[in-house]
């Protein structure tokens, strides 16, 4: 079954010479027809070559949007999803990867469950090489991709708060969750690649923004 529901899939690029392309070719083979779905990606002002990777995937539903000074992540995943078309928004990082089926597992299952908010998928942790290492269960073991919401419920509450630099998505969720759930489906179709370069490495940022969530 294809979902009737148009997915935008919200693309951060800062500084993904090498993984971005990966992650655009596994975003293009989706099983969900192209028709139904859009991928906008927000080069972050990257001082590498991640635009000239971007730029060899011509295809009608890529929207490319070139920020004219680094305004971060969250800010960037905003200028994302104000600029798409569809009624469900996915983020999918660069460095990252998706199953074929992705897109068309989750958008149908929250065009079947019209009262389910939002929906998240398991994923696997692979090696900077794509070596896979373990699956991780969402629920227990969150991460800010992977996870599909209706556009409208994110409006309602401002999208990501741009302050959080880092820890944007723990920030995202504890706003969403005051309102709303984040169902689980037990498939494992996202592949969060690990190197050196995540962001999630950076301790002392995550520590210092986490904290201030608490407060």
């Amino acid at each position: 079954m294809q979902s009737k529901l148009k997915v935008s899939v919200i693309i951060p690029v800062f500084n993904s010479e090498k993984y971005v392309g990966r992650c655009i070719r596994s975003l293009l083979r989706q099983s969900l027809n192209k028709k139904n779905y859009e991928l906008i990606i927000i080069n972050d002002n990257s001082n590498d070559n991640s635009l000239n990777e971007i730029k060899k995937y011509k295809y009608s539903n890529i929207k490319i949007i070139n920020n004219k000074k680094n305004i971060g992540l969250p800010a960037s995943l905003n200028v994302g999803i104000r600029n798409s078309t569809g009624s469900l928004i996915v983020r999918v990082d660069s460095d990252d990867w998706v199953h074929i089926d992705f897109l068309n597992i989750l958008s149908t299952f929250l065009n079947i469950n019209i009262n389910i908010d939002a929906v998240a998928c398991d994923y696997a942790l692979t090696d900077h090489k794509e070596k896979p290492i373990m699956e991780k269960n969402c629920e227990k073991y969150p991460i800010g991709c992977g996870i599909m919401f209706r556009l409208q419920q994110l409006l309602e509450m401002n999208l990501y708060d741009e302050k959080f630099k880092f820890a944007e998505e723990e920030a995202l969720r504890k706003k969403f969750l005051k309102n709303y759930k984040i169902t689980r489906i037990p498939l494992s179709l996202y592949r969060y690649r690990q190197h050196k370069n995540n962001r999630s490495k950076n301790k002392t940022m995550v520590k210092k923004y986490s904290s201030k969530l608490k407060k």
